[in-house]
């Protein structure tokens, strides 16, 4: 049987990783099979996690599509064949990959205190640079979604209209049956029960988004099902096989194992591979920092460049005349 790594960022909430991005693949290649490797990425925001091996072949999460569409296209893995000429099945996917995509951005950035972004994606960090990292994505989503603050109240309106819209759509699809269409897994199903997992498990109870979804209780039993199935049971078996490397986007380099540092053990001398990995590590957080100052300074020369031009402004114009 083929052998898969996936690449993704570190379990929190008792899911395998609560990353939006990574969780849809572990579950879309889990639906295939169950022979995978999961390598732990330390890591903020980098887009070309998750990533999956396999042999010589290799899909990153930044190139066209993402990771899933990457293994479709490549002939690696296609759980969607019988579906891709299916109107509702389309409909259905882009609610999701849009909709609701869009409703977990919203709610982990900006919805909510942020405490469930900061343990995804922060919390390995020194303080300081993940505090500022933080910020700077939440700066980052509002402009994805195209927040301000004359529209922010209308936009967070939008965001779980559509939310309610999607799963009330996707409930009326799975009635009660065992996967979304057909009785079958699809990519559909990856990507809702990651959505579904991270919204019940990683959103504080406080959340909208989280009470929107438990009025729907086929969904929420769905959810639980697929998770005791491939999450609870990894836990106690040999499936899946977790690893752990530095904050790095390179594959493979000497994973080593999460809890594992005998002290009774001599120390042996690095090799030249995990000397190089080390390096890689440190230029990646040097790089991080770089990009904070730098958008601390813009930052700073954007807002006074607005309140001059706000003083301008009053000076020298009055448009109601």
């Amino acid at each position: 049987m083929e052998e898969y790594t996936l690449v993704v960022r570190k379990p929190c909430f008792g899911l395998p990783t609560s990353c939006p991005s990574c969780l849809p693949v572990y579950f879309y290649l889990n639906l295939l099979t169950r022979n995978i490797i999961i390598v732990l990425i330390l890591a903020f925001v980098l887009d070309t996690i998750p990533y999956v091996e396999s042999g010589e072949y290799v899909a990153y999460n930044n190139e066209k599509g993402g990771v899933i569409e990457r293994l479709k296209e490549d002939g690696i893995v296609d759980l969607d064949t019988e579906f891709q000429s299916v109107l509702e099945w389309i409909s259905m996917k882009a609610m999701a990959s849009s909709w609701l995509a869009d409703a977990i951005k919203y709610e982990l950035w900006v919805g909510t205190d942020g405490s469930s972004a900061q343990s995804i994606y922060c919390s390995d960090l020194p303080w300081p640079v993940g505090k500022v990292l933080f910020l700077k994505q939440v700066y980052t989503v509002k402009q994805q979604l195209g927040i301000t603050k004359d529209n922010a109240e209308g936009i967070e309106e939008q965001i779980y209209r559509r939310a309610s819209i999607a799963f009330g759509a996707l409930s009326s699809r799975l009635a009660d049956h065992i996967f979304l269409f057909e009785d079958r897994p699809s990519s559909l199903d990856a990507v809702f029960l990651s959505q579904a997992l991270i919204t019940l498990q990683a959103l504080p109870e406080t959340s909208v988004l989280r009470s929107k979804l438990l009025e729907h209780e086929n969904l929420v039993r769905y959810a639980d099902r697929i998770k005791m199935e491939f999450v609870d049971v990894g836990t106690s078996s040999s499936v899946p096989n977790f690893h752990a490397n530095p904050s790095s986007a390179a594959p493979r380099r000497g994973p080593s194992n999460w809890r594992s540092k005998p002290k009774t053990k001599p120390k042996r001398e690095k090799t030249k591979e995990e000397k190089d990995f080390k390096r890689r590590a440190k230029y990646f957080l040097v790089a991080q920092l770089v990009s904070v100052v730098l958008f601390v300074t813009l930052m700073g020369q954007v807002d006074g460049a607005e309140v001059e031009l706000d003083d301008d402004d009053d000076e020298g114009f009055d448009f109601n005349e």
